[in-house]
């Protein structure tokens, strides 16, 4: 029987995650086992789970003795995954909640289609996390997407999720290819790590996913989005949310380390020039982005 190893990264957030396992323990899992390795990143207060009560869906905690960031976090539930031979790996973030069928439906579309490396399912705002929370009806909250495949604008260097902030209404029920899947929750499949190795941890924070994601592409696998996989995500629950210190230097550093190594010539260009106005006008955090890209501080940087 196959078996798929469920990955979450506790970085202060317990409530978060026993949340997300308390989820968990109401999936199915029809045709594979499962495990689930919870890495906790935040040596300065400890995760305290009581792994027997979540002996069903088989949880483990691993400490990491300092904070390595969602790709360094991921990175070490992934090895641990491979030492256990699973054949798949889930990447979920901890401040999401599931649908029961979730698991089954990426499962099954992966056993079907050999071809699909990472499989990504429709991921709604969790009730009262949407970015505009009094746009809605209440029977509309969620139901509002905040991912339904990602698509890249390489002349700009930004990745955009399709369909957020609308109402789901059926009108995005096809599976598609997509450009990059969102490190939210991704099915990934053993090949894909065995061919193209784990999370580039010189990001630390966003933009692994989209990097994780060009690698596979290049190496020949294909990227779908499945609607009939459901899951709810308190957006940057984790992160302090749009805007923080942590979202502005993150991004602006990661965006140019990313598109340097996959835009077009000209949009390098363009990126790097955009670089160099944050050094000279943008907020604070944004500055100290783009200066430690452009002197090579990268991992968990200067901040």
């Amino acid at each position: 029987m196959k078996k798929i190893s469920i990955i979450l990264i506790n970085y202060n957030g317990q409530k978060d995650t026993v949340d997300c396992l308390e989820t968990l323990l109401r999936i199915r899992t029809s045709g594979f086992i499962i495990e689930t390795i919870v890495v906790d990143n935040f040596p300065e207060n400890r995760i305290n789970i009581d792994e027997k009560k979540y002996k069903k869906i088989n949880l483990k905690i691993i400490f990491n003795q300092v904070n390595t960031g969602f790709s360094g976090g991921n990175n070490t539930g992934i090895k641990e995954a491979l030492k256990d031979k699973s054949d798949y790996i889930l990447l979920l973030n901890n401040d999401t909640l599931v649908k029961e069928n979730f698991l089954e439906e990426l499962f099954n579309f992966a056993e079907k289609n050999p071809g699909a490396g990472l499989i990504v399912p429709k991921i709604y705002f969790a009730k009262g996390f949407e970015f505009h929370k009094n746009r809605y009806k209440k029977e509309e909250r969620g139901k509002v997407i905040w991912y339904a495949g990602g698509y890249m604008d390489w002349k700009n260097v930004i990745g955009h999720h399709r369909g957020v902030d609308e109402v789901d209404k059926g009108q995005f029920d096809e599976v598609i290819e997509t450009d990059f899947a969102s490190g939210c929750c991704i099915l990934i499949r053993k090949d894909v790590i065995e061919r193209i190795g784990l999370l580039d941890e010189d990001y630390f924070l966003y933009y692994e996913d989209n990097d994780f994601s060009q690698k596979a592409k290049k190496a020949g696998f294909r990227i779908y989005f499945l609607p009939s996989s459901i899951i709810w995500h308190k957006n940057a629950g984790s992160t302090g949310g749009s805007g923080s210190k942590l979202q502005d230097y993150y991004i602006s550093r990661n965006r140019l380390l990313f598109g340097n190594k996959y835009a077009p010539m000209r949009s390098r260009i363009a990126l790097n020039k955009e670089g160099m106005s944050l050094i000279l006008s943008g907020r604070q955090w944004q500055k100290k982005g783009a200066k430690d890209y452009f002197m090579r501080k990268l991992g968990k940087g200067n901040i």
